[in-house]
Order: C-alpha cells, then structure tokens, then sequence
C-alpha cells in the first residue's frame, strides 16, 4: 500500500520551472540549464535567455558540459523576449555579481541572484580552464540552492 501511495504521488508531481538568465546566453546560462536539465530533471524543467543573446552558444560551454557526459550541443541562445508571460516558478540570473547590465525580470517566478564571473572574459588559453571552473561553481552553488529550494504557497497556477 505504501509503495503504490508513493508511485501514485511521483507520478502526479509536476516539475518546477526554472529561468536562467544572462545578458549573451552563451555560457554561464547555457551551462546552468544543461546541468539542471541533466542533474534535477526529477523535479525541474530549466530554461535560459538573454537580455542580448549572442547568437550562439560558446564552443567551450559546449566543452565543458561535454567533459562530464552533457550534450547542449543543439542549444541556441535565446531572448528572454521569447519567454514573456510565460510561467516559470524561479527566475535566476547569473551575472557577475557587480554586472550593470545583469536582467531584470519582470515576469512571474521567484527571482534569486546567483553570479559567477564570465568565463568568456579570460584570455583566450584560460577560457577552458575559467569554463570548467565556472561549471563546477554553478553545479555547487546553483544546482544546491535549487535542490533546498522550497515553492511558496499559492503561488502559481496551472
């Protein structure tokens, strides 16, 4: 009896949405969505954008990922235009934490920052290494906020 309440329950949960944002959407939020889509499927449906999406996702977030079994070689960035008035229940931008130009949503979701430095920004025989540490940042940092994060009450409705 208990097994079949706890299937019935698993199969009845809905995942959380998750929006990740930046300003290129080539690497930091790249990155971010593939290890939650990868790493906390079970309970999470992430997304990302930018507020001015470079056109293409980084080659070394590509890397990155790749090193340890994730494939987000068919991501393209995006706008968060493209996600207005859609239903996300956290909303996190990862900008450099003193980033002037780190996305504002308006939208609906919680919204929570949690930067990390531009790993694009290195010199160019840095970059792989700034990428991976950039990835397993966001995997400590970001992926274990979301795996305490609770929903508030009533706060979406579907």
């Amino acid at each position: 009896m208990i097994e079949s309440v706890t299937m019935s329950l698993a199969m009845t949960e809905k995942k959380y949405r998750v929006l990740v944002l930046c300003t290129g959407n080539s690497a930091r939020s790249q990155m971010a969505e593939g290890l939650i889509n990868a790493q906390l499927a079970d309970r999470f449906e992430a997304f990302s954008a930018g507020t001015q999406p470079a056109g293409y996702v980084h080659p070394q977030a590509i890397a990155a990922l790749r090193e340890i079994g994730i494939d987000i070689s068919n991501h393209h960035s995006k706008s968060a235009g493209e996600y207005q008035g859609a239903p996300f229940d956290v909303v996190i931008t990862v900008c450099d934490d003193a980033a002037a130009n780190c996305p504002v949503w308006l939208g609906q979701g919680q919204r929570v920052h949690i930067g990390f430095p531009d790993p694009a920004a290195a010199p160019p025989d840095q970059q792989a290494q700034q990428f991976r540490a950039v990835r397993d940042a966001i995997q400590d940092r970001l992926l274990d906020y979301l795996r305490r994060w609770q929903p508030e009450v009533n706060r979406r409705t579907a």
